[in-house]
């Protein structure tokens, strides 16, 4: 009787180093319950110094190995050809004065190209003409409108990146939420095609 294994690579994974890496860490499975521990258990790569820090796991490297223990099984992939492996190494503590110092540049930095792009768009002067326009008195430091506006401004950030410190506003990501999502899928399609690249190439050599 002909059994049938269902396989959906994950995207990505992360692993310590020197850790040996199972099936049912880079893919969703299902199979006849007699298999299903096997397959689930099954080893796929051991991590080691040569990997660095990305592997890439290909699914047909998975399949070379079901069917090396279920010969007789058919296997259906679903969905990723690829598995990234990221190897996740002990980082080193940021020491506060260095985090302080970035905390200072980043303030600073912020705040300054906000004052330099209402300079430049003479933010002031339309504030003052608003205040005019509403109250009917000229002012030159027209904090009655300011202050509410600066107020704003913090506000608006807040919203903006849904957070307040750890806290998350909603479940809705946040702008910059979505474009560092982007950058991740744009990351990890150009290591899949460099690898793949670099297997070519590595076979026309020999």
């Amino acid at each position: 009787m002909e059994k049938t294994i269902y396989l959906r690579m994950r995207q990505r994974v992360q692993v310590r180093p020197d850790e040996k890496v199972i099936l049912k860490d880079i893919a969703q499975i299902i199979a006849p319950e007699e298999m299903l521990q096997s397959l689930q258990n099954l080893t796929v790569h051991q991590v080691s110094q040569k990997d660095q820090s990305i592997v890439i796991i290909d699914v047909m490297k998975v399949i070379g190995e079901i069917s090396h223990v279920f010969p007789e099984a058919e296997i259906q992939t679903i969905g990723p050809a690829q598995t990234i492996i990221e190897v996740i190494y002990k980082k080193k503590g940021v020491s506060i004065p260095f985090f302080l110092l970035i905390w200072f540049l980043l303030f600073f930095g912020s705040a300054l190209a906000i004052m330099n792009f209402h300079d430049d768009v003479s933010m002031r002067s339309v504030q003052e003409k608003i205040f005019t326009i509403i109250t009917g008195r000229t002012e030159p430091k027209p904090y009655l409108f300011q202050i509410p506006y600066s107020i704003g401004i913090g506000l608006g950030m807040i919203l903006f990146f849904n957070h307040v410190f750890r806290k998350r506003i909603n479940e809705e990501p946040s702008p910059l939420e979505v474009e560092m999502f982007n950058y991740q899928q744009d990351l990890d399609n150009y290591v899949i095609i460099h690898e793949n690249k670099e297997s070519i190439k590595h076979i026309d050599d020999h």
